[in-house]
């Protein structure tokens, strides 16, 4: 089981509780303010407004609230902000690569609270670009692997420019080139597929086998970061072999 489809399988059922409580839709808004306003408000115009919204979309946030965030970042709204995008990258128990995607009002607040997360997981903060070169930045989408067999959909989305189908536990995961992303989507839905999750993510290169002690300091470890409200997202290079995992899952 590879560490970013492990990790976005949690992402994905923690979603549902974040999204209960608005932290969620909370990080979704920044990122579209974000993107609204260093590119405008017009989502076939600006790529990265529409992933961002697209993002927002997946986790059933209102209309209303991704309409409000374009507004205030593309200045309609005559609100101001002045977040930051920022990439944090280090290292985690075991030696794990760890990059975070950051969203920040206050570089000064945010950097020394990413900082003691990593130390007190055993890890460290490192420098800009310590570890970003093991990560290819792709469209990840996993479908049921009920829902359709895997030489239907190899050549469904490999028309669209996908890059790659595997049969990963439960799920097919499909990559992509971020260019094509919204095209691979399109053709899923349009084949009556439903992906369980879908995002412009890092992937790593490479990953490092843990054993269960060690992915249950790094999987803490990404837990914490991703409940950061500064954090976007969390990316990581872990792979948790099927021994390991089942040795976690027993407890």
């Amino acid at each position: 089981m590879a560490g970013h489809s492990h990790w976005a399988g949690i992402k994905h059922k923690k979603a549902l509780v974040d999204n209960k409580r608005g932290k969620l839709w909370s990080k979704l808004s920044k990122a579209i303010i974000v993107a609204a306003k260093s590119g405008g408000g017009d989502p076939a115009m600006n790529l990265r407004l529409r992933y961002a919204i697209d993002d927002a979309k997946a986790v059933s946030m209102p209309k209303d609230n991704i309409e409000r965030a374009i507004k205030k970042g593309s200045g309609e709204s005559g609100e101001s902000n002045n977040f930051e995008d920022v990439l944090y990258e280090g290292y985690g128990p075991g030696g794990v690569a760890i990059l975070c995607d950051i969203l920040t009002d206050n570089r000064n607040r945010t950097a020394p609270e990413i900082r003691k997360m990593f130390e007190i997981a055993g890890g460290k903060l490192g420098a800009t670009n310590c570890v970003a070169w093991m990560f290819d930045r792709k469209g990840l989408l996993a479908i049921a692997a009920n829902q359709t067999d895997e030489e239907t959909l190899m050549e469904l989305v490999m028309e669209s420019g996908a890059d790659d189908v595997r049969h990963v536990g439960d799920n097919f995961e499909i990559t992509c080139d971020p260019d094509v992303f919204n095209s691979v989507i399109d053709a899923i839905q349009q084949a009556g597929l439903q992906p369980e999750l879908f995002e412009i993510t890092r992937i790593p290169k490479d990953t490092v086998d843990l054993d269960a002690d060690t992915a249950r300091s790094v999987l803490k470890l990404m837990e914490a970061l991703d409940d950061h409200d500064d954090v976007q997202k969390v990316a990581a290079n872990f792979n948790i072999p099927d021994d390991a995992m089942a040795e976690i899952e027993a407890g």
